[in-house]
């Protein structure tokens, strides 16, 4: 590779992580040919976009970004993946599915949102976190639930007040 199409690299990588608040970073060494296909289908399935990076390349770019990467650049030892995605827990979605058949990707480091999640025992941690709209979707339901329960309870009660009321009615 030529010093121009390193610097090239390294700019389109800066780029990546500049645009994006997910990104993790995996090790996928050790598998096949075919295994790799159906993890690339996987994340492609789960709007992942994944890449094998060169170590110093990658730690030039995350140098170069705007973010604080924190201990992230100390696990780029081996064989890295980049995998980049818009939802905070999609790649650990993935990488969690795709290890019931197989022990690979194993998780060196997330960045999420400004938040450093470095080694594999995260994993689970990370496939928990809720997307926005799903935290979104949680907040309207708990803001909804009060006003159903007025409601219903204005619904009801207007029953019970109209019986009530006819029932003295009848009596006089």
């Amino acid at each position: 590779m030529t010093r121009e199409e390193k610097s090239q690299v390294i700019k389109d990588l800066t780029a990546q992580l500049a645009e994006t608040s997910t990104v993790y970073l995996a090790d996928i060494s050790g598998l096949d040919a075919g295994t790799t296909s159906n993890l690339r289908r996987a994340c492609f399935k789960a709007n992942v976009k994944l890449s094998v990076v060169k170590n110093t390349l990658l730690a030039k770019a995350m140098e170069a970004a705007e973010k604080d990467f924190g201990e992230l650049p100390s696990t780029l030892k081996g064989n890295t993946s980049i995998m980049i995605a818009e939802t905070g827990n999609a790649p650990a979605k993935v990488i969690k599915e795709f290890r019931k058949k197989s022990e690979k990707p194993l998780l060196k480091g997330a960045y999420i949102d400004e938040a450093i999640y470095v080694g594999d025992e995260n994993l689970e941690a990370l496939s928990n976190i809720k997307s926005k709209e799903e935290v979104i979707g949680d907040i309207i339901g708990l803001l909804q639930s009060p006003t159903k329960n007025v409601i219903s309870a204005l619904k009801s009660g207007g029953g019970k007040l109209a019986g009530i009321l006819q029932t003295l009615s009848e009596k006089e």
